[in-house]
């Protein structure tokens, strides 16, 4: 299993600068990129970081690191958030991880019963894709752009990824939140999940619509526990959201727990990020 590891606030003040808009800290930013970034000047009482000069908005902010060829644009705006959980502006959602901001995604565990079994779709993400080319993952899932709630999102992508009907998706309930901080090839990623659990009719099959994947494959569960703790086959993430999944199902006596819990989370334990 690719391992996640803690992100402590005294380790990121070694490689980032805290980074604050109309003095609310937003992110945590490099100082190779931070040079890029228009800067307010002449306030000696500010927080130390780097401050983003007031009269740009945040959209032009990712504009201007784009057109510097620092990050690849999505063209799909994503809220910036305050540490309170403010809303502060929009941002493309590509520069989200260049600038350590906190971001939102779902994912949906896609289950099904068969003779006392459970089953869980797994989708075989599309050679061409940005993040994580050809790995495994959820039925579907996703980022939760500008405008959208986490709930409306997750239909949304249910629909476009995996052709699941809205009477199908309104079904799903939300089972976790689950939050991480780690450092990946696109920058720093600072993201909450929301983790909805759908239980899927034995005669539904999923089917690629907007070609993020190739095709759907119903494993065992115990397939699936075995991919995600002796490879790296799911997309770096995923492995989160399905560990949570085996424990609230039991899949772990609680001397197993233990035992396995100690390769399984010991790198996955979580501290808040503060400046």
């Amino acid at each position: 299993m690719e391992k996640i590891s803690v992100l402590r606030p005294s380790s990121l003040r070694t490689t980032r600068q805290p980074l604050f808009y109309h003095g609310h800290m937003i992110g945590w930013v490099a100082a190779e990129i931070a040079m890029h970034i228009p800067q307010e000047a002449g306030h000696a009482t500010l927080q130390k970081g780097v401050h983003i000069a007031g009269h740009h908005r945040l959209t032009e902010i990712g504009e201007i690191l784009s057109q510097k060829q620092l990050f690849r644009c999505f063209n799909e705006l994503f809220d910036v958030f305050t540490l309170d959980g403010h809303v502060l502006g929009q941002i493309d959602r590509g520069a989200l991880p260049l600038l350590g901001m906190a971001a939102r995604g779902v994912h949906m565990n896609g289950i099904v019963m068969r003779d006392n079994q459970c089953l869980l779709w797994v989708g075989h993400r599309a050679a061409d894709k940005r993040l994580d080319p050809g790995k495994l993952d959820h039925l579907a899932a996703g980022g939760v752009p500008a405008g959208l709630s986490p709930f409306d999102t997750m239909i949304k992508e249910a629909a476009e990824e995996a052709g699941i009907p809205a009477s199908l998706s309104h079904q799903a309930q939300q089972v976790g939140l689950l939050n991480y901080v780690q450092n990946r090839p696109e920058g720093l990623r600072r993201d909450t999940l929301y983790c909805y659990d759908l239980f899927l009719p034995e005669d539904f099959t999923p089917r690629p619509v907007d070609g993020e994947v190739t095709r759907f494959e119903l494993m065992k569960l115990k397939t699936v526990l075995d991919l995600v703790r002796d490879t790296d086959k799911f997309k770096f993430n995923v492995n989160l959201v399905l560990i949570d999944f085996f424990i609230r199902h039991g899949l772990f006596t609680p001397h197993e727990a233990r035992e396995i819990g100690a390769v399984l989370y010991q790198d996955i334990k979580l501290e808040p990020v503060t400046p």
